[in-house]
């Protein structure tokens, strides 16, 4: 059980308008944890929207000079709050609310299983389950929550970053997130490194965060995702295959790529399908950045490219 001599932390990645982050009560004055928020910089007017929260609320700010991206983001505030002495952290979404409770619950987990990748059963404002594990078909790179389908039975299980849990060393010797992803899949490639390398994943499922699905990545009153959430969820599938998998099995990623974009696009609805647009285009280019990584000399190591 944690007491008043562990540290602990929360850590959150922000990009847009930061008073999101008011609707998490972890993040609260009083809990008895560190809170380390990252400011990814979307315009001047939020960095100083996200100064005066910190300093009313007293977060640990982080501004880095531009957008890092989601793990590059993450990787810095952990980073300060193990540099800061804390022995364990959760990393929470800013668009998630998590209650001090449900912190503590997913603290004295990782302190007790200190080799573990802890993730809260997340739910959805209406309290359904959006994520309680996931797999992925290492032979077809397709994912599922599905614990019925092949996927779960034959797969590779991995954690979403939305909120995720881990002691400090933990962290450091499986290396965090991996850079050159920006946007997604960088929790499925920590996943897996993290299982590869011997550690635990673990989904508690009495432990609950509610999450607002798509909130910083969905335009408002509409299912239709943002260029950025089809460019990435294309591009990153390819990198992840290029960077885990053989000559192989890249080469049989590489021919479902245009289906893994088309089950992309439907997740903001069947409409994009009807006529070309801005999100198909996105689609499209993230799936040709991430061939030309995929078959490209030196393409595990190239970084973002929007």
């Amino acid at each position: 059980m944690t007491d008043a001599r562990t540290a602990i932390a929360i850590v959150v990645v922000s990009y847009g308008d930061p008073s999101i982050l008011l609707g998490n009560p972890a993040l609260r004055v009083g809990t008895g944890w560190r809170v380390v928020v990252v400011d990814n910089l979307s315009s001047t007017e939020n960095r100083e929207r996200a100064r005066s929260l910190a300093g009313t609320n007293g977060w640990d700010l982080l501004e880095p000079p531009g957008n890092l991206g989601f793990g590059p983001g993450a990787n810095l505030g952990i980073a300060r709050a193990v540099d800061g002495g804390c022995d364990a952290f959760v990393l929470v979404n800013p668009d998630a609310e998590l209650e001090p409770a449900a912190a503590r619950a997913l603290f004295d987990y990782v302190l007790d299983h200190p080799d573990s990748l802890a993730s809260p059963r997340i739910v959805r404002p209406d309290g359904s389950t959006w994520f309680a594990g996931a797999w992925l078909d290492m032979r077809t790179g397709r994912t599922t929550s599905d614990p019925a389908g092949p996927a779960a039975r034959d797969g590779a299980p991995w954690l979403s970053g939305a909120c995720v849990a881990s002691t400090a060393d933990a962290w450091r010797r499986h290396g965090g997130f991996a850079d050159g992803y920006f946007l997604y899949w960088e929790d499925i490639d920590l996943s897996i490194r993290w299982t590869r390398d011997g550690g635990r994943l673990e989904v508690l499922d009495d432990v609950l965060c509610t999450h607002a699905v798509g909130g910083t990545q969905q335009t408002p009153m509409s299912r239709t995702k943002s260029a950025a959430y089809y460019y990435y969820n294309c591009r990153n599938r390819l990198l992840f295959a290029r960077r885990n998998l053989g000559r192989r099995a890249r080469w049989r990623w590489a021919l479902g790529a245009l289906r893994h974009a088309r089950a992309v696009l439907l997740r903001g609805g069947r409409r994009q399908l009807r006529r070309p647009g801005p999100t198909i285009g996105a689609a499209l280019r993230g799936t040709a950045a991430g061939l030309r990584l995929l078959v490209g000399p030196g393409g595990a190591e190239q970084g973002a490219d929007g």
